[in-house]
């Protein structure tokens, strides 16, 4: 089963620039998109309908011009959740999961913290998802959580990591966070389970800061125990420019069923 998660900074842009092409080469059997800028109405239409998959989507009850979240998925599944159930969470869009035969799939889209009052409202999404994921790991199902994560787990996952200590995404309070989720609740990193280097970015503030790979790791695969031994190979693709993100794809030895 190969996976891609993609923070594409609005879905119409993304496709300008190729981006369903490109994922019709990768032949994933799920696509998990973040900060889509759509509503749930313009995205049923054939407008963003990829060939061979269904479309669900979660633009959020109080839609701004940013957010949303969708899931391609070549299998229909058993269920699509909307929402956490909080206001950070659900007026702007930012999480939908896919269920299907003991797996789940999801897909995240943290809040960014430009200024201090969104990285309050950044702190208190994480809260909020901290307490879903106790619900979560007391389920008897695998879980693979993509999305955009907005944090730098690790000095190898920041360019110039002491200069980054200060700003959103490697504050001590979002890395602690982090490594809470890491360990004290035993879920896993993916994509570190096949690749240990360093400066292996998935985001860059600018052209520049692209070419000179100065970056920052926002953007993960999470999953559960069971499903670490499953992860086949890992790749962060960098050969088009579809946003200042990069698609994560992720191969795991699962077939997905109903």
């Amino acid at each position: 089963m190969r996976v891609i998660s993609f923070n594409c900074e609005g879905i119409s842009c993304a496709k300008e620039k190729g981006l369903f092409k490109w994922i019709m080469q990768q032949d994933p059997d799920i696509v998990c998109l973040q900060d889509i800028q759509e509503d749930d109405e313009i995205m049923s239409s054939d407008t963003y309908q990829i060939e061979g998959y269904l479309c669900y989507s979660f633009s959020g009850y109080n839609r701004p011009l940013s957010g949303g979240v969708c899931i391609y998925t070549r299998q229909p599944p058993k269920a699509i959740i909307t929402g956490l159930g909080y206001p950070e969470s659900d007026d702007t869009g930012r999480y939908i999961q896919a269920d299907f035969d003991k797996i789940s799939i999801s897909n995240i889209y943290i809040p960014e913290g430009k200024d201090d009052d969104s990285q309050h409202f950044k702190y208190k999404f994480l809260d909020g998802y901290s307490q879903n994921l106790s619900r979560q790991r007391r389920k008897r199902r695998e879980f693979i959580m993509t999305g955009t994560w907005n944090i730098a787990h690790r000095k190898i996952d920041v360019f110039n990591w002491r200069e980054s200590e200060k700003k959103s995404g490697f504050k001590e309070a979002e890395r602690n966070w982090m490594e809470g989720l890491l360990n004290d609740m035993n879920f896993f990193d993916a994509y570190r389970e096949v690749d240990q280097e360093p400066n292996q970015f998935t985001w860059w503030q600018d052209e520049y800061m692209r070419q000179n790979n100065i970056g920052m790791r926002l953007d993960y695969h999470i999953i559960t125990a069971g499903m670490r031994q499953r992860v086949l190979n890992g790749g962060i693709y960098k050969g088009q420019m579809f946003s200042s993100h990069a698609p994560v794809i992720i191969d795991y030895d699962w077939e997905l069923n109903i």
